[in-house]
């Protein structure tokens, strides 16, 4: 089931000011906006967000009180329920059970221990929370994108204040108040600083309620010079600390200046004393130096690449999103979760335990990382996929009776499974779905020894193991013994459709032919028959004859709203039907797309908006694309950028008004703009491919295409003037002519046409530049 699947104030950024934005024609590398609240932030999921890969805080608080909600991306109980070590916790006995009609069963071993035992969970870390005087109250925050810094401003209740000494200097403007608090997770030293300017308040660490629903012995406090601890003892061998240290050598007229950590130990070791020499080393590193190194890591991070488009609200949410991969995804951290790093701080465990949804979740947040170009971001995926393939390994025999490595869809941090919603927790396609990561992330690097060291070796182990659980049927195709389409019919008997659905053949068939692909490309011929002889052994997708849609399977249209496009896999995020194939194809994707759309939205929630606006994107529909990415930025985010499943204007575009927080529906709408501005699939680079006339003046610098190919390019009053492309690795480029046939001057005389696109080869590091006249 994918987070959102369960149902378990309209606070959009019309309660924040913006200052400031990057012009609509011109891309800037350092993002100017920031976000803006006046007043007290009542709601963790409403607060300013920070992070530096490991470390999470989430800045809120209202009256006199400011609150610091700490996460750490590896705090897990990691327990597994006893029903999930029966020896027929296995795929064969939900066969068995499904053909007896023994549903109960089904339910009672796969998802029953999901809802009712609490761990395995994503574990809170800790609060710290800042008291003043009553007669204090916090007046605004302040989070700066740019510097990953947030400030919090206190003023004095009904008394007339006096700038700050040296405010006006920190930030840039005359400030008057009582307090002011800068606070950030530093991209460097690991570890979070605080300073606070005037009034100093009393501090106190405060435990997560929620893990007493995990039968933890209180947490052991402490508080003596300078030096604040918070100490929790959690299940086997885990034990963290919260340390907050203030810089006692620093002079008493001088901002109170804090570095705070959570440690974490597994091996018996206590975590208050390695929590205390990291925040000790980093107070002892001046702070100008110490800021200096952070906001020079965080420039190399914008300058990456950028986009510039002419809404102001849809760039400050792209913004937002791509803050978000530089905040909560690193190459040697864990992967972003359901809530990244900032689980929920409201007395309970996190949603969906916070875990790793490989049915949606996972792959649409790591989405959007490879046309940005974030290639240290999504390595952090890759990276624990690739940590992971021993215990994958041991999943494929013990669960599936299969010798080769297949992902539990609905995972735990080690890789264990969770189960839950068994049609969909425990589809082993949905490992197909997560190998297309490490595919993308070849085809957009180029990088061979990629290829040849990581993707190919991942990829074609699932591979292996899919074609291990396919046989025969009838008419000689290869079937699944059981299928599904995530999540048609939720948790029902009818969820079990018949082999295959249109989600497994996609995937599989998607599998299978980029295996071939890069076997080819690695010179393994043999290999690659191999997997092209099983692909024409599967069907071809299943196509509805009186509407030329996509069904969900044999027999069974789509023919309701849902939140899931399943049955279109095909068409995205997967692309392998597409509008530059035959006629026939192009009526099924504009078939599908139109059903999907006249259905309605009643049952979708916040992720199907953004993921229709990158279908639509892909299918070459740029209103319909800009139109529910415009509906899911206005009506499925809250005050601070993030995703919140439910409609919360509560106008009836969805069913679902709920507010639970997860991240792949704010990394679908930046991926959303991506399709729009930039396509390169099939060989092909397409510049503004999408991009609606309302968008007249529009630019992107440095998006990556797939070849390895980093492309910068203009567009002034609906036309394109400029394009530029640079080779990293080497290769043949084949550009769709962006300029509409008119007159072009080329920076090189080796550019030839075919057909409707430019051809020409470049070498490492060579660069293409055009411009219309």
């Amino acid at each position: 089931m994918s987070a959102g699947g369960r149902v378990s104030i309209l606070a959009v950024w019309t309660s924040l000011l913006v200052v400031g934005h990057a012009s609509p024609a011109t891309a800037q590398s350092i993002p100017t906006s920031r976000l803006e609240r006046a007043g007290g932030i009542v709601r963790w999921d409403e607060a300013m967000p920070l992070g530096n890969g490991l470390l999470g805080a989430l800045v809120w608080g209202d009256g006199n009180t400011v609150r610091i909600s700490l996460d750490r991306g590896d705090l897990w109980d990691l327990r597994t329920p006893d029903t999930l070590k029966r020896p027929d916790w296995t795929w064969a006995t939900i066969q068995r059970l499904r053909d007896a009609g023994d549903f109960k069963q089904i339910n009672q071993l796969f998802d029953v221990p999901y809802d009712t035992i609490p761990y395995p969970t994503k574990l809170p870390g800790g609060r710290i929370e800042l008291v003043f005087d009553p007669s204090v109250r916090v007046s605004r925050f302040v989070l700066d994108l740019a510097a990953a810094e947030a400030a919090v401003t206190l003023r004095q209740a009904g008394a007339a204040c006096v700038p700050l000494p040296g405010a006006a200097a920190a930030t840039g403007n005359q400030v008057d108040c009582t307090a002011e608090i800068r606070v950030r997770l530093d991209a460097v030293q690991g570890v979070g600083f605080m300073s606070i300017r005037g009034a100093q308040p009393t501090i106190r660490l405060v435990r997560p309620a929620g893990l007493d629903r995990l039968g933890y012995d209180a947490a052991i406090m402490s508080e003596a010079g300078g030096e604040w601890t918070l100490t929790q003892a959690a299940a086997q061998t885990l034990c963290y600390a919260v340390v907050v240290r203030r810089d006692l050598s620093a002079p008493a007229s001088s901002p109170g200046r804090y570095a705070f950590t959570i440690d974490a130990r597994r091996d018996g070791r206590d975590p208050i004393a390695s929590g205390r020499s990291r925040v000790t080393a980093a107070l002892g590193v001046a702070e100008a130096s110490a800021r200096s190194r952070h906001l020079e890591w965080w420039t190399r991070f914008w300058k990456t690449s950028s986009v510039a488009i002419p809404d102001d609200r849809l760039q400050r949410h792209y913004d937002l999103v791509k803050y978000y991969y530089g905040a909560a995804s690193r190459p040697d951290a864990p992967p972003i979760p359901l809530q990244g790093v900032w689980t929920a701080d409201e007395g309970n465990l996190p949603p969906w335990k916070g875990d790793y949804h490989h049915d949606l979740n996972t792959q649409m947040t790591y989405l959007a990382y490879h046309a940005a170009g974030l290639i240290d971001q999504g390595l952090s995926f890759l990276n624990q996929l690739w940590g992971l393939l021993p215990r994958f390994r041991e999943f494929g025999w013990s669960f599936y009776g299969v010798n080769e490595a297949i992902v539990p869809g609905v995972m735990a941090a080690d890789g264990q499974p969770l189960g839950g919603w068994a049609q969909y927790s425990l589809s082993p396609t949905n490992s197909a779905w997560v190998a297309q990561s490490f595919y993308l992330h070849w085809k957009y690097t180029a990088d061979s020894r990629f290829l040849r060291e990581r993707a190919y070796p991942w990829c074609a182990e699932v591979g292996r193991a899919l074609r291990a659980l396919l046989h025969p049927d009838a008419s000689g195709r290869l079937t699944l013994p059981l299928s599904s389409s995530p999540e048609v019919f939720d948790n029902s008997p009818r969820a079990w459709l018949p082999p295959n659905t249109n989600y497994d053949l996609a995937l599989m068939r998607f599998l299978f032919a980029v295996n071939a692909e890069m076997a080819d490309a690695l010179g393994d011929h043999a290999a690659a028959r191999g997997w092209q002889e099983t692909l024409a052994h599967l069907n071809p997708l299943l196509v509805d004859g009186a509407s030329s849609s996509l069904m969900v399977t044999a027999g069974i249209p789509f023919d309701q709203s849902h939140r899931h496009f399943s049955h279109s896999m095909a068409i995205y995020p997967l692309g392998t039907l597409t509008v530059e194939g035959t006629d026939a194809d192009r009526r099924t994707i504009n078939a599908t797309l139109d059903g999907i759309a006249r259905l309605g939205t009643r049952q979708w929630v916040g992720y199907s908006f953004s993921w229709f606006a990158a279908m639509a994107a892909r299918a070459a529909q740029p209103d319909r694309a800009l139109e529910y990415l415009t509906t899911y930025e206005r009506a499925f985010i809250g005050a601070n950028g993030f995703h919140l499943n439910g409609d919360q204007t509560r106008s009836g575009l969805s069913g679902f008004t709920y507010r639970p927080f997860t991240l792949e529906g704010n990394f679908l709408a930046m991926q959303a703009v991506h399709e729009m501005l930039l396509q390169s699939w099939g060989g092909v680079v397409r510049v503004f491919p999408a991009t609606s006339k309302t968008w007249q003046d529009v630019s992107f610098e440095r998006l990556r295409a797939e070849g390895g190919f980093v492309v910068s390019a203009g567009r002034r009053a609906g036309r394109t003037v400029r394009v530029e492309i640079r080779a990293t690795t080497g290769g043949l480029l084949r550009l769709r002519d962006p300029f509409g046939d008119g007159p072009v001057d080329w920076n090189r005389r080796d550019v030839t046409r075919a057909g409707t696109d430019y051809v020409t080869k470049l070498g490492p590091g060579d660069v293409l530049v055009a411009t219309a006249r």
